[in-house]
């Protein structure tokens, strides 16, 4: 058999065909007349894809689409919907539906996009195990968010060259755990990988840090010291936050890059060094080279191959798989040692725009670890911004195009409509969609909607 699909519809005639339809093409359909018998239904046996009505009497499809993927991250969710507004169906998409159909189904796309979705769950399975099995000492990473996915996709490939790899994104957003991967999937995992935030080295000794230097090269320096370079001869450097080096410094480190050469602080001597680079920022680069604050010759050879990373508001079904996660590691500090989360509790979660991310939410789960009584995590546990910013998650009264939704299209059309309903006064449309004035001015300027 191809694959089971649950199939939920409160309309019996409808599910009936959809099934029949499936059946006829090699499928186990699973028919369930609403959302709760859906959820029990997945207790009951493991399914490969969801299809489901949008809009049904007690569970909606977006509410389901929020309970299978409590449940199961990643499993594909199709919608239809015979009505003809989208906003909601937009919505659900955007958070984590694979499709949206508009019925009556044109029965071929139908069956095509449901092999599409179960040969992705297939093949990111097998990803999965494989890369486990290949890269033991790899970190995790988590989400089915497309740009996720496809930075999971391209990443061997990434890691078995030795370019430069600039990971951008705002802070929290997980870009220390892509460049260990990229590490531990590289011919250089058995060197050092050594990591460094260059925001938090003091400017005076920042030099010595990268390059190392020589006894008596200035006050203190008491005995010769190696550097960062030399230290991670043969493996990988991560050089985080690059945009806050100075730039005599940066004059320096692109001769590092360019030479493969470092010369210590005091020293004569230049010392060859193979380190690979990966670099990362939360500013926007090219903006400092405009301004003078960042050499443009050092961006172009740190710039060869950027991965950006989407925030987490971007990624909102993604959270209950990242919640979980946290949950395993931290969860056995509680006492009783915690190990469930509560709807209610995943809901607020899944509800609140998170502006410190990935980390803010491994925080708050720590924190919820301590509080939890029950061996579990309710909304009692769960920091109080969670709850009172749920309430204001991004306005979602914005017309959004229908068919073949692509998050690209999507994204810019809420930015239209956003600069159209603030009349332009651009701090008022980044507060439309709950992001901070330089993301939203960067995004503008990415669709060509202002000049760059």
């Amino acid at each position: 058999m191809k694959g089971t699909v649950l199939v939920v519809d409160d309309e019996q005639n409808q599910r009936e065909i959809l099934g029949s339809i499936l059946k006829s093409e090699g499928y186990t359909p699973i028919l369930a007349g609403g959302g709760e018998e859906a959820l029990r239904a997945l207790e009951r046996e493991p399914v490969d894809l969801v299809l489901t009505d949008l809009v049904m009497p007690g569970m909606t499809g977006e509410e389901l689409i929020d309970a299978v993927h409590t449940r199961n991250p990643g499993l594909p969710i199709l919608l239809t919907s015979a009505y003809g507004t989208i906003q909601t169906a937009v919505d659900a998409i955007k958070k984590g539906a694979y499709y949206y159909f508009e019925k009556p189904v044109d029965r071929a796309r139908l069956l095509i996009i449901i092999e599409r979705a179960i040969e992705t769950l297939r093949l990111r399975e097998s990803h999965r195990v494989l890369s486990e099995r290949l890269f033991p000492g790899a970190p995790l990473i988590i989400g089915e968010h497309p740009r996720i996915r496809e930075i999971k996709r391209i990443l061997p490939r990434v890691s078995r060259s030795d370019t430069t790899v600039l990971l951008t994104g705002e802070s929290g957003t997980g870009k220390e755990v892509i460049a260990r991967n990229i590490h531990s999937m590289s011919e250089r995992r058995r060197a050092p990988f050594l990591a460094v935030n260059c925001a938090s080295l003091p400017e005076n000794l920042f030099e010595s840090e990268l390059f190392g230097h020589e006894r008596g090269a200035f006050t203190g320096a008491h005995r010769r010291e190696i550097g960062l370079f030399e230290a991670a001869n043969g493996g990988t450097l991560f050089l985080d936050e690059i945009a806050e080096v100075k730039l005599d410094i940066q004059a320096k480190l692109l001769r590092a890059l360019q030479e493969g050469e470092v010369r210590r602080v005091g020293g004569k001597e230049n010392i060859t060094v193979n380190v690979r680079i990966v670099t990362a920022t939360n500013r926007d680069l090219e903006d400092h080279v405009k301004e003078g604050r960042f050499r443009a010759d050092l961006f172009y050879r740190l710039n060869i191959l950027k991965l950006a990373l989407p925030p987490l508001r971007d990624r909102i079904s993604d959270i209950p798989a990242l919640a979980r996660h946290f949950l395993a590691k931290h969860g056995e500090r509680g006492v009783p040692p915690v190990r469930e989360i509560t709807k209610e509790a995943m809901r607020l979660m899944m509800r609140y725009a998170w502006p410190g991310n990935i980390r803010e939410l491994s925080s708050a789960i720590e924190r919820a670890v301590v509080l939890a009584e029950e061996g579990e995590i309710g909304p009692a546990e769960l920091p109080p911004e969670v709850g009172e910013e749920s309430a204001s998650f991004p306005s979602r009264q914005f017309e959004v195009p229908p068919q073949g939704v692509d998050f690209e299209k999507v994204e810019e059309s809420l930015l239209r409509q956003a600069v159209e309903r603030s009349g332009g006064v651009h701090t008022r449309g980044a507060e439309l969609l709950r992001m901070s004035y330089k993301t939203y001015m960067y995004r503008l300027k990415k669709f060509g909607i202002i000049p760059s």
